[in-house]
């Protein structure tokens, strides 16, 4: 909390450097308004500086006197930079029941500055994925060796080829909308014919002798039909 002494001597560095006028009731308001805001003294002293230092960069008839808000505000963006890159850090073994007690601890401590904060996020450490590692140890990899070459050129031909899975894996036989690219229908979906071929299965939807017997049926049905309209 700042006392009246402490908010006394706050206005009495802003008056020194802009020449203002402290009076009884000055001391009062900016003890209670930063109070209200928690902000501590030593915060309050970084922000009148912050707020001067950026005062330098405007002409003079720009610049104007620090008010409590402005204090306020920039103690706010201090405690907050302080935070940038937080670390909890838990007390030696596998557990800590009172977790929530000492990270507010350790918040506290690094905004208020009484502990130094990170200048840059720390560096993720540790390996890959176990389930990765595994994947690349069924295909060959060993931990430490370079990766086993293919024998087959015809194989590393076929994986260097850019291929997406699904039907934009596979050019699309009504369309011959290329890999990659969707085909020229409405809404871009594709057809049929490509959905089959990526699932391994024949374009046309029947084998060309259902198509002809289908055909056949058609036209034994037209025949029919025009003989029956004859007899009439």
């Amino acid at each position: 909390m700042i006392t009246y002494e402490e908010a006394g001597e706050l206005l009495g560095l802003a008056a020194a450097r802009d020449q203002r006028t402290v009076g009884d009731s000055d001391i009062l308001a900016w003890h209670d308004d930063l109070n209200e805001a928690g902000i501590t003294y030593e915060d309050a002293r970084a922000a009148l500086t912050r707020f001067y230092v950026a005062q330098g960069d405007l002409r003079a008839e720009d610049r104007f006197r620090a008010t409590t808000p402005d204090v306020i505000h920039h103690a706010r963006s201090l405690r907050r930079e302080r935070l940038t890159n937080f670390v909890y850090e838990p007390p030696p073994g596998d557990t800590d029941p009172h977790y929530f007690t000492r990270l507010r601890g350790q918040l506290s401590a690094t905004a208020d500055g009484r502990v130094p904060a990170l200048s840059a996020a720390p560096a993720l450490e540790g390996g890959p994925p176990l389930r990765f590692v595994k994947e690349l140890e069924a295909r060959g990899y060993v931990a430490g060796r370079p990766m086993p070459e293919d024998e087959d050129d015809s194989t590393t031909a076929e994986v260097a080829k850019v291929r997406r899975p699904g039907p934009l894996g596979v050019e699309c036989p009504s369309c011959n909308a290329p890999i990659g690219r969707p085909c020229k229908t409405r809404f871009r979906r594709p057809h049929g014919a490509r959905r089959r071929v990526a699932a391994g299965q024949p374009a046309a939807s029947e084998t060309p002798a259902e198509i002809d017997q289908r055909r056949a049926a058609a036209l034994a049905h037209l025949s029919a039909a025009a003989t029956t309209e004859d007899e009439q």
